[in-house]
């Protein structure tokens, strides 16, 4: 035991040394590097918000993007010039989770009886509406400035210290993507042990016995339509908070970030990454944020080196080699890149 304690303690020390140097090797390609890692870990964020709804209840939401969109709207709304407010970061937060906590509940109510392309359907539906509401509250009553988005806002600020700039610390020069780093991280181990303490919870236990069999759940006593209205609102509050932290960290929001695309490659984080299992959906988040901005990157000098010139535009053949990927993947591991033993096991019965 006291082996296995000793790993256990040099796995973390490794881990946390990595992830205290990735910033700054990151940054060694560019600061653009380290703000596509911020994105990465924004996007796990997201990723396991919606592994509550999609891999522990079982529920297909395409419309996933529209809790980000209000959380990201309640910051801009609450810390720019728009209405002359500028509320601090830590209370804004908190009221742009609650905001799409509550949007969770107006969208699980209605849903409560459909499952598979019916709930699909109207989640997506649902993600839709919310984006054209963001671009059209502009009139009578100017209330979001429409397709033009808000500009100015305020970056994330705890007491005198502004995550925007440089800054330096004990002689180390921080950028602002990299201060925001940190603080993502922080957050990050947060919201995964949350979800870890909700996956093994009772509440956990009765999500995933809906997802199996919601009849037999609701035969031993499972009270399904507020477990199924808990797994909207739990995994709404998750999507609230990296809408706010996105709103800060850009400094503008358009209602064109938050389009059905987006919801898409959320839900394809939390399926190839491995449905219902954190550190899986972590991998896909991981992945599907970075993978794309290699290729992006990668694409145009690969065919310079082979070819001596360009034959295919980067962008095009980047999407092509992407999406091809996506199916490799499906098709040869369809319980995702890091099951969970459950998963796993259920897939072999099934074959």
């Amino acid at each position: 035991m006291k082996w296995m304690n000793s790993r256990s303690a040099a796995g973390i020390a490794l881990v946390a040394v990595a992830l205290v140097a990735l910033p700054f090797v990151a940054a060694m390609g560019g600061q653009a590097w380290v703000r596509i890692v911020d994105f990465a870990i924004l996007y796990v964020f997201l990723a396991l918000g919606l592994n509550i709804v999609v891999g522990l209840a079982g529920l297909l939401d395409l419309g996933y993007v529209a809790f980000y969109a209000v959380g990201a709207y309640v910051y801009a709304l609450l810390a720019s010039p728009h209405f002359g407010l500028h509320l601090p970061f830590w209370a804004i937060v908190p009221m742009g989770a609650a905001t799409a906590c509550v949007f969770g509940v107006l969208l699980g109510t209605p849903t409560l009886k459909l499952r598979g392309d019916y709930l699909a359907i109207v989640t997506l539906g649902f993600g839709e509406i919310i984006r054209i509401f963001l671009n059209n509250l502009n009139a009578p009553v100017n209330i979001t400035n429409g397709a033009q988005g808000i500009t100015l806002i305020d970056p994330v600020a705890i007491g005198g210290f502004k995550f925007s700039g440089t800054t330096q610390i004990l002689g180390i020069s921080l950028s602002g993507p990299q201060k925001y780093y940190f603080l993502l991280v922080a957050l990050a181990i947060v919201v995964i042990l949350i979800n870890l303490r909700l996956q093994h919870s009772r509440i956990g236990r009765a999500w995933q016995a809906i997802r199996e069999d919601e009849v037999a759940a609701k035969a031993i006593g499972i009270n399904t339509r507020n477990i199924k209205l808990l797994a909207f609102a739990m995994g709404a509050s998750f999507g609230g908070v990296a809408g706010g932290i996105f709103s800060a960290m850009q400094g503008f929001v358009s209602p064109e970030s938050f389009s059905l695309v987006e919801s898409i490659s959320i839900l394809s984080m939390v399926v190839l990454g491995g449905m219902g299992h954190i550190p899986g959906v972590i991998l896909g988040a991981v992945l599907l944020t970075v993978l794309p901005e290699l290729l992006r990157y990668g694409v145009g000098p690969v065919q310079q080196a082979l070819f001596g010139k360009v034959l295919v535009d980067p962008e095009s053949l980047r999407m092509l080699i992407f999406g091809l990927a996506l199916v490799l993947v499906m098709r040869w591991r369809p319980a995702g890149l890091w099951p969970s033993s459950e998963r796993r096991r259920e897939l072999a019965e099934k074959t």
